[in-house]
């Protein structure tokens, strides 16, 4: 449920009406905008009487929310939320609410001048963050597995080095004490409704990557993304990977669709990862330029310095002189990209 103030409403009215709500078990989100001020309720609204509500002199309106997210409910907060990643240096990155950021790297560390010269020249053409994966979760038990600890710490030094704050995949609780300096933590496709590890990361504050997973709708990626801003941590940013569908012909299926259908029913960030999408190199380039017109709030891309020899997916992965190919197209794009609204 929602309520609608009116402008200005009278503070002492407000605060008796917040006291009330409160006797009721209700939590109350507060949406402030230039004008407007909306209270979401989260709880069992329907002792709530809607009517006598209504009557209050500094209520507009009273809505039921039939959704069952809450909190990355565009309802409850119709304003985009604009993640903020802390820079080493002072200042921060921006995604959401009109900041177009490109996330960029080796899909995993293997060595400290690998990682550390991706991020210089990802750097370099454009990327506002830095990723590696030092956790690999793999169909295969004999498959790389990644650098693990020394993986992130590789990170940690490429971010040292070319000051891009840096994104990286946890697979288990009890891996979160390594990502105590990480800037962005990623909860990847199979993990998505790992639902004790959401609850911990919502307590963390960190921004939350969090990918769709392989066969999930939309509703079951808001909810995991409920999940973590339940436990108090706001700093969502939903990302679009591909899902299985009967094509063999690509990696997965990229959802296009899912971009202005999320922007509609949430306020988090949208970015779309065109390279874990497809599986192909060939088709990194039309799929971010794609996402990017539909409204994407940024890209994730996969960038190795020697694709054909990379330890994890080197057959989706492009070089460092093609990411800037890209750059420069999406840039080109960005100005035409849908913002909503009607056609």
């Amino acid at each position: 449920m929602i309520i609608i103030l009116k402008e200005n409403p009278d503070k002492k009215q407000l605060e008796n009406l917040t006291d009330w709500l409160k006797t009721m078990g209700l939590d109350i989100h507060y949406s402030q905008g230039t004008s407007t001020t909306i209270m979401g309720l989260i709880g069992d609204t329907s002792v709530v009487d809607t009517d006598l509500i209504n009557a209050l002199d500094i209520v507009e309106t009273v809505k039921r929310i039939t959704e069952p997210y809450k909190n990355a409910n565009r309802k409850f907060h119709p304003f985009d939320t604009v993640v903020e990643v802390p820079l080493s240096g002072g200042g921060t990155v921006k995604i959401g609410g009109g900041n177009f950021q490109i996330i960029a790297g080796p899909c995993s560390v293997e060595s400290e001048e690998q990682v550390c010269t991706i991020a210089m020249e990802v750097k370099e053409a454009g990327a506002g963050l830095c990723r590696g994966g030092a956790f690999k979760p793999r169909t295969s038990p004999y498959a790389f597995q990644g650098m693990r600890e020394q993986g992130i710490n590789l990170l940690l030094e490429a971010k040292k080095r070319s000051g891009l704050p840096i994104v990286t995949e946890v697979m288990d609780i009890s891996h979160l004490p390594f990502f105590e300096n990480v800037d962005v933590i990623q909860v990847g496709a199979r993990n998505m409704q790992n639902f004790e590890l959401l609850k911990e990361l919502g307590h963390t504050g960190k921004p939350v990557l969090l990918k769709r997973g392989l066969s999930s709708t939309l509703r079951e990626l808001l909810m995991s993304a409920e999940y973590v801003m339940a436990g108090g941590n706001s700093n969502v940013i939903l990302c679009e990977r591909g899902i299985r569908t009967f094509e063999t012909a690509t990696r997965n299926t990229l959802d296009l669709s899912a971009i202005p259908l999320l922007k509609e029913k949430t306020h988090l960030p949208v970015i779309v990862d065109p390279s874990h999408a497809t599986g192909s190199a060939a088709l990194v380039m039309p799929m971010a330029m794609a996402a990017t017109a539909a409204g994407a709030d940024g890209l994730m891309i996969e960038v190795h310095n020697d694709p054909e020899h990379a330890l994890c997916d080197g057959a989706q992965s492009i070089t460092p002189a093609t990411f800037r190919d890209i750059v420069k197209s999406v840039k080109s794009i960005l100005p035409l990209a849908y913002k909503g609204g009607k056609p």
